[in-house]
């Protein structure tokens, strides 16, 4: 190995011992991979509440479709297991949550608001959730289940 690529090569390995021991100097955990998960934690607990009077129409017209069976508007897509990857939502077992899509007026696609339910049976659902921002942020409907 040349002088210049042994130079470069050490200064890499003391910038990494740097990075990784130094965040313990000040106090922080760089390898802390429950961080993410706590924040999506304390991010489940905080979800607000919404009562369905104050929802979109269509997101009105999607729990009277999710309480009869349907028939959705995207039926591929409607009733399909979610994920809740970004552990917006209280977390549970795999496939406890479906999905619903709200239809958007003037969006040639599916567009961004969503229904997400929780539980059994698919028609009656133990939770319901609203978000208009693509799983950013939801609050949760306590009267969609009357």
């Amino acid at each position: 190995m040349t002088g210049p690529s042994r130079s470069r090569l050490s200064a890499l390995a003391l910038g990494a011992v740097v990075l990784l021991g130094g965040g313990g100097w000040i106090g922080y955990d760089v390898l802390d991979h429950d961080a993410a998960t706590q924040s999506a934690r304390s991010s489940a607990e905080s979800t607000s509440t919404c009562a369905v009077s104050t929802l979109p129409q269509e997101a009105q017209d999607t729990v009277e479709l999710i309480h009869h069976g349907g028939p959705f508007p995207h039926p591929d897509n409607d009733g399909v297991r979610f994920g809740n990857y970004e552990g917006r939502l209280p977390e549970q077992s795999r496939n406890y949550y479906r999905e619903y899509t709200v239809e958007t007026p003037g969006v040639s696609h599916r567009g961004a608001r969503r229904i997400v339910t929780g539980g059994d049976p698919a028609s009656s659902p133990e939770h319901w959730y609203y978000t208009d921002d693509h799983y950013e942020s939801f609050c949760e409907i306590p009267d969609a289940d009357s």
